[in-house]
């Protein structure tokens, strides 16, 4: 029996310990976003760093950043062969609203195929999968290449911290690749590879208008009101077809290639799946792309949130003194998120009437990145996946952000395969998540087949 298959048999035959010691991992509430859940970070830290010393990697330590610390550790007994950076995260989301959960949030729970639990699938569960197969290996035989860890606590909240650590740190997490599962597939039966991210520019806008909130009976018709000011501008930053409006938004947007064009008509992203997901009754936005296109591709502008006046229960005939509005911008190679804060401002400043006054507000920003798919690391992956699955992976630009991908990549010069099992309807961020086991049992082979084809 060669190697590979050892490995397989082992990873086969443990199934229900890894799954034990997923619910291990599980049961703690390491919520990155509450200070008041600090003490369980810091457990869920240390539950990492355990269990790859328990794997037998070496210098394994917890480093300390601006916020939650990350985990490193090192296996590195193979002069000459390439040096593989696995990358996770141990915090997760909170849980509200508590009462749509139909089992405990930190309590794992196997109904059929499923696993539930806050983070069985993003991504306890996915950096999971990547250090059983290490075990699998490392009990079974040789293990054939290098391995460095970067485990962080702070992922669901932007990565905040990496972008100040990563440059001190540089040299120590320097690799020929970036193994990342925080991604998903398509589908159970269409192994993926995510290729792009968007970034990101988030931004608050302030309008003002009177000193106070006013009797809308008294100025109403007098005094423009902010809220409605505020609207009306929010309204013209999009044009009929949906195109963005802020001046000079498309000027470095790289066009799309018609290879990518062809690679993304593959996919089974169509219309109809996009009614089916999310229950509206049509589709929105520029007409001349697919919505696969729209949503990996091309930049956007959304409006995330709204605030002005009374949202009390009842009525209340106020004109309210101010309005604000969250927006974020997924932005596009080669698109700047500080030249995208200009165009804001200068829309703004072209736009604004002359009967408020206003503020855009930067929050957060993050760039995108793409990952050559002729890299070794990335034909590696696919010639895993077509192994397990029995056919070739499809390749798609993922439309959110992950902002560790663009600065291993910027900071460290390390390009990331990003793959995983997490699927469309994993409910990953709302109550009820829950991890597909058979994708995961696969994604567990898959690994293997990859450290064995990086070899």
């Amino acid at each position: 029996m060669d190697t590979v298959q050892k490995a397989l048999e082992y990873s086969r035959a443990n199934r229900d310990r890894f799954i034990r010691e997923l619910s291990e991992f599980i049961r703690i509430e390491s919520i990155s976003t509450d200070e008041a859940h600090k003490p369980q970070i810091e457990l869920g830290a240390e539950w990492a760093a355990a269990h790859l010393r328990k794997l037998g990697i070496q210098e394994v330590k917890l480093l300390p950043t601006g916020g939650h610390p990350v985990v490193y550790g090192e296996w590195l007994k193979k002069p000459g062969a390439p040096t593989i950076l696995v990358y996770g995260h141990y915090d997760v989301q909170p849980v509200d609203p508590l009462e749509l959960w139909q089992t405990p949030p930190f309590e794992a729970t196997v109904k059929g195929d499923y696993l539930y639990g806050r983070g069985s699938s993003d991504m306890k569960g996915q950096l999971m999968a990547i250090l059983n197969a290490i075990e699998a290996i490392m009990r079974t035989g040789d293990f054939p290449v290098n391995l460095k860890f970067l485990l962080e606590g702070e992922e669901e909240i932007g990565s905040f911290n990496l972008a100040s650590f990563l440059p001190l740190h540089k040299d120590l997490f320097k690799a020929d690749f970036c193994l990342n599962p925080d991604a998903g597939a398509i589908s159970a039966d269409e192994p993926t590879i995510t290729f792009g991210l968007r970034g990101l520019a988030y931004f608050e806008v302030h309008v003002a208008g009177p000193v106070r909130d006013l009797h809308s009976g008294l100025f109403g018709g007098t005094v423009h009101n902010p809220a409605q000011a505020l609207t009306e501008l929010i309204s013209g930053m999009h044009d009929s077809n949906g195109t963005v409006t802020l001046p000079g938004f498309y000027d470095s947007v790289r066009p799309i290639s018609a290879k990518e064009r062809e690679e993304t008509a593959k996919l089974p992203t169509t219309p109809e799946s996009y009614l089916q997901q999310t229950g509206v009754p049509a589709l929105w936005g520029e007409k001349e792309y697919t919505p696969a296109l729209r949503t990996g591709a091309r930049p956007t502008l959304e409006v995330n949130g709204l605030l002005s006046g009374w949202t009390g229960p009842g009525s209340k005939t106020v004109l309210p003194a101010k309005a604000m509005a969250k927006i974020s911008c997924r932005l596009v190679p080669d698109q700047n998120p500080q030249q995208v804060h200009e165009q804001l401002i200068r829309y703004m400043q072209e736009h604004a009437p002359k009967t408020i006054t206003w503020e855009v507000k930067m929050l957060h920003e993050s760039p995108w990145a793409i990952t050559n798919t002729e890299n070794s690391g990335v034909r590696a992956l696919a010639a895993a996946m077509e192994t397990v699955w029995g056919k070739k992976p499809l390749y798609r630009r993922e439309g959110g952000s992950i902002g560790v991908v663009a600065m291993l990549q910027n900071i460290v010069g390390v390009e990331s395969g990003l793959v995983g099992g997490s699927l469309p309807d994993d409910n990953i961020h709302s109550p009820n998540p829950r991890l597909h086991l058979p994708t995961w049992y696969r994604n567990m082979e898959e690994f293997i087949h990859f450290f064995f084809n990086m070899k």
